[in-house]
């Protein structure tokens, strides 16, 4: 089993904009995407994705709409915004600066 890892600040939302950048998701849907991309080396509760959601949707970044899933249950379904794609463009370009400058270091250390 893997160990489970805790994510950078900032990082979930990167994530989330990603996973909902390919369409709509609930909740569950969305944790479920990370775990199976990352070959469940991420997972992330509760009680930190739906604050993340709740603050992406203050922010413009996502929109969400009650509707029944597949399972005949009521679910939240999050979709990206317009500002959401460019919020995502923007912490991706970031993280990729980010992630390459501690490789440096990392590798000449």
């Amino acid at each position: 089993m893997a160990e489970k890892n805790d994510l950078l600040p900032g990082t979930l939302d990167l994530l989330v904009l990603r996973i909902l950048q390919r369409g709509e998701m609930h909740g569950w849907g969305i944790t479920s995407r990370l775990e199976q991309l990352s070959q469940q080396v991420l997972q992330v509760d509760e009680g930190s994705l739906y604050p993340a959601l709740y603050r992406m949707e203050d922010k413009g970044w996502i929109e969400a709409e009650w509707r029944v899933t597949e399972n005949s249950r009521r679910a939240k379904y999050y979709r990206l915004t317009r500002a959401g794609h460019r919020q995502l463009e923007k912490a991706q370009a970031s993280w990729h600066r980010l992630s390459t400058a501690i490789a440096l270091v990392l590798e000449s250390a």
